[in-house]
């Protein structure tokens, strides 16, 4: 705790230190930053606030002096008798006579309490070492002044051009030189003490807007009557009761994601994405749908690749979620999978044991799956959620499994028992690691499977209606685009292809272009024949696929979390297409609970990253605004090394450490979540602090910490933690950059300006573990690594925090 009469408390923040604040309004400085004489009143207010101080502290020094006055009377003798016994007073201002009035100078004694007064007058002649190596600082210092960058081959020709140069020379020259050429020097005044910046005050902050209710009512008028337009449109021009029925729903389904989605947490957000996306395996269901209808063996064979490239998605995606949420379950918890043996066997016998009720199976496994969702909302249900999800689809599949012709049941379980193998395998296999290119390869088959079974079902029902031809295309080119743009997330994120944006010449143009063909060809298909239908629906496949791999990669890798939820949406209105293809409410529904659960993750993505959903969605359509480039001045930072970090981390008493995707890449998570288990374990509060897009999908450091064996307890969001932050001793930032960007908040110009970050330089201490001094993904220097209260610690975070680890260890074991 420190108090001064000016108010220097952003220093002693710095400094990992409490600043105290006298209850009272009044200016205490006076010449040169000396203390003066204060009023009655506001010595009053002072002492009260010291006394209480004085209870609660094990050693007071005081410093305060008034120029050719008596010293400040700061502790009175009643304040002593407060403190507790073995307590110590360390007096600098014995000489003017104490701003104790129990202080004796020259004298160091124990008071009747037990309270050790130091009225010393020869501090410096008893700190040797400490006074020698500020006089050789200091001189260092003037060497350098005098030098300049030119050093000691310059000083002294730069010493006598100072002496000749007059009034104008150089002050601190002129000051300690007496004499020259055996003339005596007068000696210039000295320079105005440097007056205290005042605190500039906060800028306030722009509140809402004023409500308007007429323009809100207007608003919400526009809504209603253009949704409730396009609606009875949509059924004038279908004239198809059994489309309009799906249409609604589509829109009650969507209505009921929508609320349920926004209730799962940040942490849960990649097991979120990873049950949805095994839900979109029901794509499966479309194929099943069309095995043995005929269309010819083409038709056929596209309907049973759909059947079995879906199953790996379903078993994989199923499994990957299971074995994600494990990692959340704390050591000692058992595993209630057993407990849903039942309701999976009702739901796959029901279809073939009850047929009549395949109706209500269906509505019930829609149920489920919209459940699944809401289950993840929290770490307790979230197990139950990734459960019910798995029931729901087995019913649905053994529903459609039901209504396959007898002569091709075999066939289409050999498919599904193939099928999920594969994914079983690849399940297995995957590390947290490499979750989100898993969720992304996972994805591109739901879009492939919704394109098989989109030009399956128009094969085996060329002359079907309106409805189910808009349903067909539009399958095919959802599916397509998510196929490839899929393959394109996924070899980005694996390394297989660089992460820079492509980047095309006219690729906005070449974006609109492809567009007005798709839309063209749409138009096209209503009402062409077969042969030109096949035509136009290959052109879609391939059209469809060149923009896959164009949209997705002409996104940056920084982007690839958000591109990961909009393929996670795309996934889901591919199978909404399949559902108003094959008349399905069952995947209507689910259909669109995924793309709804896609999209609302991609606005809470493009909100947490401050990126235009436009940009993410059409390819890099509004290039954010580059770094701005101006004279380039040269900063110091303060690195710091493993011992002193140790050291830092050990006498603190509340540490926030901050993961980022450095920490990923080095795999240093488990070295990371050993600090923090050393740090409890001696009655340290530890705590995560995790910004929603750090790493490379929503939720991915949360599964690695989990991983770890970090307790899900122990992690907060950056909405909790951002308060908290003045109160921490230490910000341990691990491999995170623009997360943490101040630039974000104070210049309006940044290409990152408005991101929400995470507020580290307001903690104590802030260190900084990082490979190199480099800008993280925007390019952009962070101006938090050159303040006074960070150190930089560079180099290999997995070393380096297995470094930091070893030391506390050895430091408490030695205590």
């Amino acid at each position: 705790r420190a108090w001064d009469v000016r108010d220097v408390s952003d220093q002693v923040k710095s400094m990992g230190g409490k600043w105290i604040t006298v209850d009272f309004e009044e200016s205490g400085e006076g010449q040169g930053g000396y203390a003066k004489e204060s009023s009655a009143e506001f010595q009053a207010a002072q002492k009260a606030t010291f006394h209480k101080h004085a209870k609660e502290c094990d050693i007071i020094i005081t410093t305060a002096a008034i120029p050719g006055r008596k010293s400040p009377v700061l502790l009175e003798e009643y304040m002593v008798k407060d403190m507790r016994p073995g307590s110590v007073i360390v007096d600098l201002a014995a000489a003017g006579g104490g701003n104790c009035t129990l202080t004796k100078a020259g004298e160091t004694y124990v008071t009747d309490n037990g309270v050790t007064i130091v009225g010393a007058l020869d501090l410096p002649g008893r700190m040797a070492a400490q006074a020698s190596s500020m006089y050789a600082h200091n001189m260092l210092n003037l060497m350098t002044h005098v030098g300049g960058k030119e050093g000691a081959p310059a000083f002294l020709g730069n010493f006598h051009s100072a002496l000749d140069a007059g009034e104008a020379g150089d002050i601190i020259v002129r000051s300690i030189v007496c004499s020259k050429g055996g003339q005596a020097l007068e000696m210039p005044p000295p320079p105005q003490p440097t007056p205290v910046k005042k605190k500039e005050a906060p800028k306030a902050a722009v509140g809402p807007a004023p409500y308007d209710p007429a323009k809100d009512h207007m608003s919400k008028s526009v809504a209603v009557t253009a949704g409730s337009a396009a609606a009875v449109a949509v059924g004038a021009v279908s004239g198809d009761p059994a489309m309009m029925a799906l249409l609604q729903t589509f829109g009650l389904s969507g209505a009921a994601g929508y609320q349920v989605v926004y209730g799962v947490s940040h942490a849960l957000h990649t097991p979120l994405m990873s049950v949805t996306n095994a839900i979109s395996g029901l794509t499966a269901v479309g194929g099943l749908l069309l095995l043995g209808q005929g269309g010819g063996a083409f038709a056929q064979l596209l309907a049973m690749l759909s059947v079995g490239v879906s199953s790996v998605n379903i078993v994989g995606g199923f499994l990957v979620s299971k074995r994600m949420l494990d990692l959340f379950r704390k050591p000692g918890e058992a595993d209630y999978g057993t407990y849903y043996l039942p309701p999976l066997g009702l739901m796959a016998l029901a279809p073939w044991v009850a047929p009549a009720a395949l109706p209500c199976a269906n509505a019930a496994a829609s149920l489920m799956c919209i459940g699944a969702i809401g289950g993840l909302a929290s770490q307790r249900t979230a197990q139950f959620g990734c459960f019910l999800g798995g029931v729901g689809v087995t019913g649905a599949m053994s529903a459609a499994l039901a209504t396959v012709p007898g002569t091709s049941v075999p066939v289409a379980v050999a498919l599904i028992g193939a099928g999920g193998a594969g994914g079983y395998s690849i399940g297995k296999a995957v590390q947290p690691m490499a979750l989100p290119q898993t969720v992304a390869a996972f994805h591109s088959l739901v879009g492939g499977a919704a394109a098989l079974t989109s030009i399956a079902s128009f094969l085996i029902h060329p002359d079907a209606g309106a409805g189910h031809r808009l349903a067909a295309i539009l399958g095919t080119s959802i599916g397509g685009i998510t196929l490839t743009g899929s393959l394109i997330a996924f070899a980005k994120l694996d390394g297989r292809m660089s992460s820079a944006p492509m980047n095309l010449a006219g690729k906005n143009y070449l974006n609109a272009g492809m567009g007005l063909a798709q839309a063209a060809m749409i138009v096209q298909f209503m009402n062409c024949d077969y042969g030109a239908g096949c035509g136009l629906l290959t052109a879609t496949s391939l059209l469809s696929s060149a923009m896959g791999v164009h949209l997705i990669g002409s996104v940056g890798g920084g982007d690839m979390p958000v591109c990961i939820t909009v393929l996670n949406s795309y996934s889901g209105w591919a199978l909404v297409a399949e559902g108003f293809l094959l008349d399905s409410p069952a995947l209507t529904v689910v259909g669109s609970l995924i793309g709804f659960s896609g999209a609302i993750l991609t606005k809470i993505m493009c909100d947490a990253m401050n990126r235009d959903i436009a940009n993410v969605i059409f390819g890099g359509l509004n290039t954010a605004a580059p770094a701005q480039k101006g004279e380039k001045i040269v900063l110091e930072h303060q690195e710091t090394n493993i011992e002193a970090t140790a050291a830092l981390l050990a006498e603190a008493k509340n540490v926030m450490i901050v993961p980022g995707y450095g920490m990923a890449v080095s795999r240093a998570q488990n070295a990371v979540s050993d600090i923090a288990t050393t740090l409890r374990a001696n009655d340290i509060n530890v705590r995560f602090g995790i910004h929603p897009v750090a790493g490379r999908m929503p939720g991915q450091m949360n599964v690695l910490l989990a991983e770890a064996g970090t307790p899900y307890e122990w992690v907060e969001e950056m909405e909790e933690m951002n308060p908290d932050m003045p109160d921490q001793d230490v910000c341990l930032v691990v491999g995170a950059n623009d997360i943490t960007n101040e630039l974000a908040q104070t210049d309006p110009d940044c290409s990152i300006a408005g991101m929400p970050v995470i507020e580290v330089w307001k903690a104590g201490t802030c260190v900084f573990m990082k490979r190199s001094m480099a800008g993280g993904y925007a390019d952009l220097e962070n101006p938090v690594f050159f303040k006074d209260n960070t150190r930089m610690l560079l180099g290999d975070a997995k070393a380096t925090c297995d470094g930091i680890a070893t030391k506390l260890k050895e430091h408490f074991a030695n205590q």
